[in-house]
């Protein structure tokens, strides 16, 4: 009777904390007390200027053409695994579906990298950024299947049946390197913060708050009278329903997750591809041009009409590679986490499967987004990217299919980023477990939703460079554990590409948590 009396106070009281805790937040924000956060972002920005600067690109693009290499080019069999991610591994160990484990990590893949991610880096990078997001998608598959190979290889099980993997586990056990994996478990929690939370909710604030903004512009309502007395309101707003809504889904943990996610994706993906694929019919004249535009931005300095302007590979190389690793996360290690939870007979039988996912969202869904947006500003000559942020130059472009462009992107960014939200809670749960066991969930948790709130009120740009920033330290270690188990890679490829079927009898250590 105790233990049911305490089950239902405890989420009173978590409730309660989680309130107190946001309008102390936010009561500070209104009182203009700031200026850290400025402080913070321009420590950041030259960070960033240091990391993704040459060493970074040669690290990253590096790992994905020696793992080409070194899986016999894995790339060629994205068509088969493309069938096995929709297929059914009876009786074989794991807490969810392979397709399930798709979905999860496509929720996480597939979201404002792919709509603002890819408008923000042809506003900072160029057109030619377009085609450094697409080739880092084609070598990034190689990376993405090697990583997720390791991550089921070395995963482990708990007393009640879970499986626990990726990187962290695979540096430990592996590479013997337990301190990297503990580096790695930090840098996801902390990235969380960034990619999967903070960019995320600031992204549906600012197409939410652009629209808004157009639908009331000359209008004297009360809602035009409140929203201009009150800028800030409809951000705050987005914050919180995002935060309570994300509650309710990420306490049920990855069965809960991966559900709601199975039955999201598809459907969001469909719906935003459809409508590319009818603005790309409004452009047709202008695609060749595009096409070219963009080929010759990538390694040249030019400018084009709406104030594109290539600076070169460089810049077009830096935000291209930053926004399609921010796209697909080939490399960074998040996905594998929630592949090693998979039903698999094998190792390489999911990571084939995982490596669609960086197929649909780089290598399609990515290219289908840069294509829209270079053409639409070759096509409008009143779209100008001059002074636009990433979601404001998307809102643009879909803005030419009237009303039902702006539902598409509405509904896409809030579905997108949301599931997002939802596939990095499970991430950071993970690591946090690594370091901490489960006593350390439930307080990470309650800061994930603070953060979440909180977002929408923090300088998008600065959002932005936080979440490359935190990236590039969480693939560091994982590509590590890539390169260093890149025979181990090797000789399981050899072994099961041709026997899918074939179970992998190696037992799965038990340990404590």
């Amino acid at each position: 009777m105790r233990d049911k009396k305490k089950c239902a106070v405890y989420p009173l009281k978590t409730i309660l904390l989680y309130s107190i805790m946001i309008l102390f937040i936010f009561y500070h924000i209104q009182k203009g007390e700031v200026q850290l956060f400025e402080k913070i972002t321009t420590a950041i920005s030259s960070i960033n200027s240091l990391i993704w600067g040459l060493p970074m690109i040669v690290l990253l693009f590096g790992t994905h053409i020696f793992m080409t290499f070194k899986t016999g080019f894995i790339q060629k069999k994205i068509f088969k695994a493309i069938k096995l991610s929709v297929s059914k591994d009876s009786g074989a160990k794991g807490d969810i579906s392979q397709f399930a484990a798709l979905t999860t990590a496509l929720a996480s893949t597939i979201g404002t990298g792919n709509i603002i991610g890819v408008g923000t880096a042809i506003v900072l990078g160029g057109p030619g950024a377009v085609f450094w997001c697409w080739l880092t998608g084609i070598f990034g598959i190689a990376t993405k299947y090697s990583e997720s190979l390791i991550a089921v290889k070395y995963r482990v099980r708990t007393k009640d049946g879970s499986m626990l993997g990726g990187a962290m586990y695979a540096l430990e056990r592996g590479l013997k390197q337990k301190w990297l994996g503990i580096l790695f478990a930090v840098f996801t929690a902390l990235a969380a913060f960034g990619i999967g939370c903070g960019v995320q909710v600031n992204a549906i604030s600012s197409v939410v708050n652009t629209n808004i903004n157009h639908a009331i512009q000359g209008s004297s309502s009360w809602f035009a009278e409140f929203i201009n007395a009150h800028p800030s309101a409809v951000s705050l707003a987005v914050g919180i329903a995002a935060a309570i809504l994300a509650a309710f889904v990420i306490f049920g943990g990855v069965k809960s997750i991966s559900k709601v996610c199975e039955m999201l994706v598809p459907v969001m993906a469909v719906f935003y591809v459809l409508g590319c694929i009818i603005i790309l019919i409004f452009n047709f004249d202008y695609l060749d041009d595009a096409v070219i535009l963009i080929l010759k931005s990538a390694f040249t300095k030019t400018s084009a009409a709406g104030g594109l302007v290539g600076s070169g590979i460089m810049a077009a190389s830096r935000y291209g590679i930053a926004r399609g690793l921010f796209s697909n996360e080939s490399g960074m290690g998040s996905a594998p986490i929630v592949a090693s939870a998979a039903q698999t007979k094998n190792p390489v039988r999911q990571a084939l499967v995982s490596s669609t996912g960086t197929f649909w969202d780089t290598v399609v869904v990515c290219l289908m987004t840069g294509l829209v947006l270079v053409s639409s500003i070759l096509k409008n000559d009143d779209i100008d990217v001059t002074g636009l942020e990433g979601g404001e130059l998307t809102t643009a472009a879909f803005s030419q299919i009237g009303v039902f462009g702006n539902v598409i992107l509405i509904v896409g960014i809030i579905s997108f980023a949301f599931s997002t939200v939802l596939g990095w809670s499970y991430y950071s749960d993970r690591c946090i477990d690594y370091l901490f066991g489960s006593k350390g969930l439930i307080p990470y948790r309650i800061i994930f939703l603070i953060v979440l709130a909180a977002a929408p009120c923090i300088n998008l740009s600065a959002v932005w460079d936080m979440a490359d920033m935190l990236n590039a330290f969480m693939a560091i270690p994982n590509l590590i554990a890539v390169i260093g188990l890149s025979g181990v890679i090797s000789s399981e490829t050899k072994h099961y590409l041709e026997n899918l079927d074939e179970e992998d009898t190696t037992p799965i250590p038990v340990i404590d948590k």
